[in-house]
């Protein structure tokens, strides 16, 4: 079954040859290196010819697969498998201390919007904190390119996890002001990809194969959609592109109703849709949108050299972002999910997520 029927559009190609011109002999780290779209990535580095890759995750089954993906399949042998969480800073250390990165892909991150609103704390340490740690240590061992995977969830977010990762983007932002001349520190923007791990395709499936029903949020919901393939390869391609600071999107056509994808996957899949498999409507979660948005009104796209790839306009970092953080840290250690929640508010004032009956804090007012 080929997902990219589920597009409704062609597919994205990408320039090899750039890939190539600054993957080529270097040391690539990838962070997130067992997940859906981490091990993407690492399929894709091996076409290119680097001179190892340094796999990190801290699920050493994931990165027992995807090692063995390497070895066995692929016959790839130039890559180091470290387990190590991007929250140990002393462990990170160790590892940009030992192999001395010249390219870092960050795909880790926790990405389930419904988990992260329950534990709020968590997207603290791993989404925001893991991503400082990351940066500054980049910044420290003069790592030429950085490339940070976001997510449409980061435009005015809604939930925990898209203003984390709003956070996590300004993060990168405030990291490319420090680089030097000849480094490059960018943020790519996903659409939902099709399959990874936890996504509407695999529990899809999983429903169309038990007989159904299928559930879908809301018949109106819609969604950008990528596949597994685009998405690493805009990640590569984006490291090609030599605009320090920028945060870049894949132009994915018109959204799609995720009602339109169920569809779709049934037939796919040899049935018709309730006659064979119903569908039924479940009400959206805790912090889902009706609809995702590529970039804010306050942004701009342009064009870059490459047709499918778009670059949004910097914004203006937040003021006072390493103390917010700094407090976003105390309050996470606290446990205090009301106060990490004014304080991704006080940051990010497009983040419209509930305080638990709490006022927000207003922009540019004292800290509670």
């Amino acid at each position: 079954m080929n997902l990219e029927n589920l597009l409704r559009r062609d597919s994205v190609d990408v320039d090899t040859k750039s890939i190539s011109s600054y993957l080529g002999s270097k040391k690539v780290l990838v962070t997130g290196a067992g997940g859906s779209i981490g091990s993407e990535v690492v399929r894709q580095l091996t076409r290119f010819g680097p001179d190892v890759i340094i796999l990190v995750d801290h699920d050493e089954n994931r990165l027992n697969t995807i090692s063995r993906e390497l070895r066995e399949r692929r016959k790839f042998h130039q890559f180091q498998s470290k387990i190590g969480d991007i929250r140990d800073f002393n462990t990170m250390q160790g590892l940009f201390d030992s192999y001395n990165p010249e390219v870092v892909f960050h795909a880790a991150a926790y990405k389930h919007v419904s988990l992260m609103e329950e534990n709020p704390a968590q997207s603290v340490f791993n989404n925001v904190l893991g991503t400082k740690n990351l940066v500054n240590l980049s910044l420290h061992y003069r790592v030429g390119r950085f490339v940070n995977i976001s997510t449409d969830k980061a435009v005015n977010p809604s939930s925990i996890m898209g203003v984390s990762k709003r956070v996590a983007e300004h993060i990168v932002s405030w990291g490319s002001a420090r680089a030097m001349s000849n480094q490059f520190y960018v943020s790519v923007r996903f659409g939902n990809v099709l399959g990874s791990n936890g996504s509407i395709i695999p529990i899809f499936k999983e429903q169309i194969q038990s007989g159904g029903p299928v559930t879908v949020t809301h018949p109106e919901m819609t969604r950008y959609f990528m596949t597994m393939t685009e998405a690493a390869q805009l990640v590569l391609q984006a490291g090609a592109i030599e605009e320090n600071g920028s945060l870049f999107v894949l132009d994915m056509g018109e959204p799609i109703k995720i009602v339109d994808v169920a569809r779709d996957l049934i037939c796919l899949m040899g049935f018709v849709p309730e006659r064979d498999i119903k569908i039924i409507f479940t009400g959206a979660k805790p912090g889902e949108k009706m609809f995702e948005e590529t970039h804010s009104s306050e942004e701009e796209l342009e064009r870059t050299q490459y047709e499918r790839i778009l670059s949004v306009k910097k914004s203006l970092l937040p003021q006072n972002l390493e103390v917010m953080i700094n407090a976003l840290h105390a309050a996470a250690k606290k446990g205090d999910a009301a106060k990490i929640r004014q304080l991704y508010k006080h940051i990010e004032p497009s983040y419209t997520g509930d305080v638990e009956g709490r006022a927000f804090v207003k922009p540019g007012s004292p800290l509670p």
